[in-house]
């Protein structure tokens, strides 16, 4: 055929070919579960085509000595900006929850531009978003098939014949009161101490050494469709409990207007049980006003190992829920920041004598 055609169309097919490469390079799919190596690879391409919002910091190590990373998203400006947190995967067989990071950051970097809101909120706060906080315990459940439901990290216990530690049980917050087991083979051994685990190392140091800066502290997880406020221990309540309880429920409204599935809200031990050493109440205890456990899809039908098909709905009804917690976040300070300074702008100009009218 290319004979009878004649060479000269051979340049013109390879063109053509080359485009049709270009044109159908394969895009990221964010509704399939990925291992650790090609979220580094995805976090990575972020920063590359987003140079001017993404930045990757690197802030710990893991018992394993791999590196915990997350990536700074938002606007520059020379003004001193709020944060928000977000982390995921802080227990290894929970994958919707990365998935979710993901999904989340691709959300933010597609609206910004054309929305007029998302522009705002990363021009006054940066999102600090952690795909994976467990990396030790996420490759673990991914390698080694008889540990799918690996839950912990994976530093060795004190006895020497067994692994790991519950993360969200290590933090520094009514540690090792309730909910823990002293058996270091449990799901839910809480360490040898508070902090004594690098994974929360990493993220006490990073958090706490600017606490002053975050607005809002969200940890997500899997399962059970709830929405979890502090604290875990049934002895103590937060001084914001009608605030986090109003936010909450509007979040989860917000969640049920997307797919109809309903969230619970509350604290842990008035909806799921009492718990300690999370680290939702160790934000709380830093003073970072809100603070919310996210237990995505579903209520048990599938558990840890939630379907492929289920990660879409799952992501995009969270996403709601979230943006509805950060909306409030970012107004409230900063719709109140500049009603506050206009009121003082007027005191200053009537105690001056000048004419308002």
């Amino acid at each position: 055929m290319l004979k009878m055609m004649g060479l000269s169309f051979v340049p013109l097919l390879l063109a053509v070919g080359a485009l049709t490469l270009e044109s159908n390079k394969v895009e990221y799919d964010y509704f399939q579960y990925h291992p650790m190596e090609e979220i580094n690879s995805w976090m990575a391409q972020m920063a590359k085509e987003y140079p001017d919002v993404v930045t990757i910091v690197d802030y710990g190590k893991s018992y394993e000595n791999r590196t915990i990373s997350l990536m700074r998203i938002g606007l520059k400006t020379d003004a001193k900006k709020k944060a928000i947190w977000m982390d995921c995967g802080i227990h290894a067989r929970e994958w919707i929850a990365p998935a979710f990071c993901q999904y989340f950051v691709r959300q933010i970097l597609q609206t910004y531009k054309t929305d007029a809101k998302m522009e705002a909120m990363m021009t006054n706060m940066d999102f600090y978003i952690t795909p994976v906080l467990n990396v030790d315990g996420y490759i673990f459940s991914w390698t080694n098939s008889s540990n799918r439901l690996w839950r912990k990290n994976r530093s060795p216990g004190p006895s020497g014949d067994c692994y790991g530690t519950d993360l969200n049980r290590n933090f520094d917050a009514n540690w090792g009161t309730v909910g823990v087991s002293s058996d270091c083979n449990s799901n839910i051994y809480p360490g040898r101490g508070p902090i004594s685990e690098p994974e929360a190392q990493a993220v006490t140091y990073f958090v706490g050494s600017r606490k002053e800066d975050f607005l809002c502290f969200l940890t997500i997880h899997s399962y059970g469709q709830l929405l979890l406020i502090p604290y875990g221990h049934p002895d103590f309540t937060a001084s914001n409990y009608d605030e986090l309880m109003k936010v909450g429920e509007g979040a989860a409204e917000a969640i049920w207007k997307v797919h109809g599935k309903k969230y619970r809200v509350g604290t842990s031990p008035a909806v799921l049980y009492a718990n300690s050493g999370s680290s939702r109440d160790w934000a709380r205890m830093q003073d970072i006003p809100l603070t919310f456990t996210f237990e995505l899809r579903d209520n048990g039908t599938y558990g840890f190992e939630l379907p492929q098909e289920e990660i879409q709905p799952t992501c995009e009804e969270a996403y709601s829920g979230a943006l509805h917690i950060i909306t409030y976040a970012h107004d409230k300070t900063f719709n109140g920041a500049t009603a506050t300074a206009a009121a003082a702008v007027w005191t200053t100009l009537l105690a001056l004598g000048v004419n308002l009218m």
